[in-house]
């Protein structure tokens, strides 16, 4: 899973020169499709263009996360939303880039804050070049993402400005771990909220802002990228132990072998049943031996655990349908309704 400042592990693809079809949003009928294609392979293109350096070695890292692929679900989310109003204006496929450096800058710097060897099936930055250079390659995509929102004006600068701050606060709030008395629920959701959910939701205003929709469109759309972005990872959370490889694409059980928190993990460890003893017990550090790893993977899809997480993650997500209310009945909303049908049905 992609977790960064702001990571989910999405679910939509890219046009990257080689078109792979589009997985969990439906874009309902052939010119809205067209129209969101051709301008993904113009934010596709432009990626590598927009990193470019005097210093060839800069660019080869700069391009290296890029050339690795991606979903660039966020870039779609900001083209989609630009359907709100007038898709064509140039500013909506400028703040899509700025979005997606953004993204990418935080993979960067948190591959060097978990020691990642690889990075989207190749090998991270830091370890085939080091730490250091991936941290200021990071720095670099950040300052390209800054020069990007500068020539949209004021208000996306304030805006970009913020969501950074966000992104940050999250990150430092899961480093540091809930505080004394803190509820470790509130604050598992609160740290989803401001990695993964705040660039997600500042992707969807970025596209019906520049598009010319209304300030009510606008807001609800905003409001529809947070509440699908913590939604999308509560359900990668829960598809890392429900999913098998062929369905996730990666090996069940990886958060918790990393010793990774998630929420079906805190449910579990707030328990106080008897059944979920052995459970808590399995859970409370990363498990790393094979036999306890199957144990805890086999309880967990059958607690009550399991079920509370579904729950809030299907919570989210219909928040997130019941704010498309607020927007007009065009095939963009048709769309991004879809994408709440596939956050619930990929791990039923």
């Amino acid at each position: 899973m992609e977790r960064g400042y702001g990571i989910v592990d999405t679910v939509v693809s890219a046009t990257q020169g080689h078109p792979e079809p589009a997985i969990g949003i439906d874009l309902v009928d052939s010119e809205l499709a067209e129209s969101v294609q051709a301008r993904l392979a113009v934010v596709e293109r432009r990626l590598y263009e927009v990193v470019e350096s005097a210093d060839p070695f800069v660019t080869e890292a700069a391009q290296h996360l890029i050339r690795a692929g991606g979903k660039r679900f966020r870039p779609l989310l900001t083209v989609v939303c630009g359907h709100f109003g007038d898709p064509t204006v140039p500013e909506i496929v400028d703040s899509a880039l700025a979005v997606e450096l953004t993204h990418l800058a935080t993979l960067y710097h948190d591959d060097v804050m978990d020691e990642a060897p690889v990075r989207r099936g190749a090998p991270s930055v830091n370890s085939r070049w080091t730490n250091t250079v991936a941290i200021l390659i990071g720095d670099f995509l950040f300052a390209r993402a800054s020069d990007l929102v500068a020539s949209l004006g004021n208000d996306a600068v304030r805006l970009q400005s913020r969501t950074f701050s966000r992104l940050v606060h999250g990150q430092i709030r899961e480093t540091v771990g809930p505080r004394p008395g803190e509820d470790p629920v509130e604050h598992y959701l609160h740290v989803v909220t401001e990695k993964t959910a705040s660039l997600i939701s500042t992707s969807a205003r970025f596209g019906a802002l520049f598009a010319g929709a209304s300030e009510r469109t606008v807001e609800a759309l905003a409001q529809f990228g947070e509440a699908i972005g913590i939604a999308f990872q509560l359900s990668d959370d829960l598809l890392d132990i429900s999913a098998d490889q062929s369905q996730s694409g990666k090996m069940p059980g990886t958060d918790l072998r990393e010793g990774v928190i998630t929420l079906p993990v805190l449910y579990a460890l707030a328990g106080d049943d008897r059944d979920g003893a052995r459970l808590r017990e399995i859970v409370r550090g990363p498990v790393t031996d094979e036999v306890l790893h199957a144990e805890a993977l086999d309880l967990l899809r059958g607690s009550e655990a399991m079920r509370r997480a579904s729950e809030t993650m299907r919570s989210y997500a219909e928040q997130a349908r019941q704010t498309l209310a607020e927007v007009p009945d065009v095939p963009a909303r048709r769309a991004l309704e879809s994408l709440c049908d596939f956050v619930v049905e990929r791990q039923a």
